[in-house]
């Protein structure tokens, strides 16, 4: 069977996947949504406010857990949060009931919104064939609000992502962003959020480039951006220096970054590696992120020490390569333990389609001697912090209405989400998925058209 064959039986296995997966058309859990005097409303948007009352809310803050608290969101915000919040004749109450209230989710060092399937150009948008490869390819330019993989990944209380380009088989790969996977026409929150750089080789008897080859490209790409951005403004007059390699529009893209204002995005695997652009970064003055870290454990102390946050699929226990050979289920545990900021990934080399397994691989990093508290925190609190996302990853006053009531524990692989909200908005919880599932579940009710049957 070729590759292309391949691809379509594995989406199609996918598409089939996640519709299982998918809460059925009827919440698992009814909740009643009432304003004093009896009057019923819709699940939807209110412009007066949503209170969620009697939940066990997860604020992931300064507040802590409250086991019976509210939460009141009006205008796309947070308003409230506490205890016997007062209710007024406008406002939509939810009983929660004693469920679990939480931030919504975070997938991070994911392509959603850029990508659809990975063989069909029009529909992968994640890595640069230009001339210009490198920095500057800006994902935000490629942002798709009408994703089909974007409904998948809310359904399940992912209401934000860390999209960035995918590994492109060079060193500077491009310029990542934050987007909110709501249903409005523009989802980016942030466009600039990081540059990602690879400093793995691609390894097999095809690879590029060797760690010296990266490391030297790197060194002197960061060199160039210096050196432009100290004499930017005479970069054009006669006589201005242009003894750089890099491109232009590079230089320009890395500019945030050599200047410590957004982070350097780094996936890089081996231990040694990792300790060694931990200490380049500490004497450049750059915000890092490592992405990867298959063996961060081993320099948790580095890592804590230089405040570097670690982005990581902790699912990973088995090596892919001979940069990946501590590969540990205790990878985030180990970190945490050592005062890391853990943050969560996907699923490894399938992240978008993947985005909605993001509470299993927090559960089992649980599982594996991690805080439950801090897991919560790893997709939602931690990420906001690391991108400087000041609006989003915490239930308290003046932050995104980003809520999500789950019928559960969250970190459990069977429990999901019975209402998501984006900025306020309540989202429907359907995809594609579920409205092929529920077309054709049971097709002696109807009779379908005849192009369907």
């Amino acid at each position: 069977m070729n590759r292309a064959m391949k691809n379509i039986f594995a989406v199609i296995l996918l598409s089939t996947t996640a519709a299982i997966a998918q809460p059925a058309s009827q919440p698992r859990m009814h909740y009643e949504i009432r304003v004093p005097g009896g009057t019923q409303l819709p699940v939807s948007g209110n412009v007066n406010g949503t209170l969620i009352k009697h939940a066990r809310v997860y604020t992931v803050g300064a507040a802590g857990t409250l086991p019976d608290g509210d939460v009141l969101i009006r205008n796309g915000k947070i308003e409230q949060v506490g205890q016997n919040l007062p209710v007024t004749p406008e406002t939509k109450v939810i009983d929660a009931k004693g469920k679990p209230v939480t931030p919504g989710l975070m997938a991070s060092w994911t392509q959603l919104g850029i990508l659809e399937i990975d063989l069909v150009s029009e529909g992968n948008d994640t890595t640069p064939n230009t001339a210009f490869e490198g920095a500057a390819f800006d994902v935000a330019d490629a942002v798709n609000p009408s994703s089909s993989l974007i409904p998948v990944a809310r359904i399940r209380g992912v209401t934000r992502s860390l999209t960035t380009p995918g590994d492109c088989g060079d060193v500077f790969c491009g310029t990542s962003a934050v987007i909110d996977l709501g249903n409005g026409p523009d989802l980016i929150d942030k466009r600039q959020a990081g540059v990602l750089a690879v400093l793995e080789p691609v390894g097999g008897t095809g690879q590029k480039n060797s760690r010296p080859d990266l490391w030297t490209k790197f060194r002197e790409t960061l060199d160039d951006a210096r050196e432009y951005w100290a004499q930017r403004g005479g970069y054009h007059r006669p006589g201005g220096s242009r003894d750089q390699r890099s491109n232009r529009v590079d230089l320009d893209a890395l500019g945030p970054v050599i200047q410590g204002r957004e982070p350097l995005l780094v996936h890089v695997e081996r231990a040694s590696t990792i300790r060694q652009v931990v200490q380049y970064a500490q004497g450049n003055k750059i915000k890092l992120i490592i992405l990867g870290g298959a063996e961060a454990w081993r320099v948790a102390g580095d890592l804590a020490a230089a405040h570097v946050p670690v982005v990581i699929d902790n699912n990973k226990n088995l090596p892919a390569n001979f940069a990946e050979l501590g590969s540990t289920l205790k990878n985030a545990a180990r970190l945490d333990a050592a005062g890391v900021s853990v943050i969560f990934m996907p699923q490894f080399g399938a992240a978008s389609h993947y985005a909605r397994t993001i509470t299993q691989i927090a559960g089992n990093a649980v599982a594996n001697g991690m805080n439950w508290e801090h897991a919560l925190a790893a997709i939602t609190k931690n990420p906001a912090q690391a991108l400087g996302i000041d609006g989003y990853g915490t239930l308290e006053p003046g932050k995104d209405g980003d809520v999500v009531i789950w019928d559960g524990d969250p970190l459990d692989v069977t429990s999901a989400p019975t209402a998501v909200f984006i900025k306020g908005v309540q989202m429907p919880r359907t995809s594609r998925q579920t409205e092929l599932r529920d077309r054709y579940r049971d097709l002696g009710k109807h009779a379908p058209s005849l192009g369907y049957r």
